[in-house]
């Protein structure tokens, strides 16, 4: 077995602070190992918690109870070892050029010119900007903005990427090039991956293992379905509708489940 990059155990997340002072218990228990070098999808509802798991592991928040470990270290706060790539494209410098945002990281690390430029030279090629270095943000398309933000952060060399639902706002045929983008990038660069999603054909396109979320309150990761599809993957085969239906049933199972608990409260 792959060792583990990433280690949640017995994870608990309260946000406290509503206007009657009351607190939400949005992670409970969750228990999870993330291999190194594998392609991690988190899959369910939206307000089931996945973005407040991705905002543990790269440290934004800490656990109210429980441990995240990265490679058998505590995490604690926000560290180099860990890139995010956003939902948003606001995440970019609207005022620098394609090549000023990708530098920006290396550049206040301290790295000398010739060894900055070398490495955004080999991200912008990765991710297919090379020619539109020059460019601003605003005159790029949605598709071209998040390979910005992926260049930008693989060029600080992180271990870990995490990705909370990048392609989320883009249509969908820019969508599926992004899909096929990011897979060519992944087994490029072979980081470890988590990715938060919504979208199951999403999921299997990308992923090399899927965790399925229970709703809220008091998420935790309900299952974890193996992707055994050889890449590329079509999402017209056998395979890849049975997985999609195995997952549907499982979140739909969840959806029962949580309505019947709400039901009986």
């Amino acid at each position: 077995m792959m060792p583990s990059a990433i280690r949640m155990r017995d994870v608990e997340m309260n946000f406290s602070g509503g206007r009657d002072g009351s607190a939400y218990l949005a992670l409970r228990g969750v228990q999870l190992d993330v291999r190194d070098g594998e392609f991690f999808c988190l899959l369910g509802p939206s307000g089931c918690g996945k973005t407040s798991l991705l905002n543990l592991i790269a440290g934004f928040v800490t656990p109210t109870a429980g441990r995240v470990d990265i490679r058998g270290h505590a995490v604690t706060k926000p560290d180099k070892d860990r890139g995010v790539v956003f939902q948003s494209d606001r995440a970019l410098f609207d005022w620098l050029t394609v090549e000023e945002n990708v530098s920006f990281g290396p550049r206040m690390r301290g790295l000398a010119g010739t060894n900055w430029r070398g490495v955004v030279d080999d991200m912008l090629r990765l991710v297919g900007l090379w020619d539109h270095r020059s460019k601003l943000p605003r005159e790029l398309s949605g598709g071209m903005k998040q390979r910005v933000q992926i260049a930008r952060v693989l060029a600080n060399s992180p271990d870990i990427l995490l990705m909370d639902e990048p392609f989320a706002a883009l249509d969908a045929y820019t969508r599926g090039v992004m899909q096929k983008e990011v897979t060519r990038i992944w087994d490029a660069s072979r980081r470890t991956v988590v990715f938060v999603t919504h979208d199951i054909a999403e999921a299997i396109w990308l992923a090399d293992r899927i965790g399925i979320m229970t709703r809220g309150p008091g998420s935790r990761i309900r299952e974890i379905f193996e992707v055994d599809l050889p890449r590329p993957r079509e999402r017209m085969t056998a395979g890849f509708i049975d997985l999609f239906n195995r997952l549907s049933e499982a979140i739909d199972a969840e959806a029962g489940h949580a309505q019947h608990q709400e039901a009986t409260q």
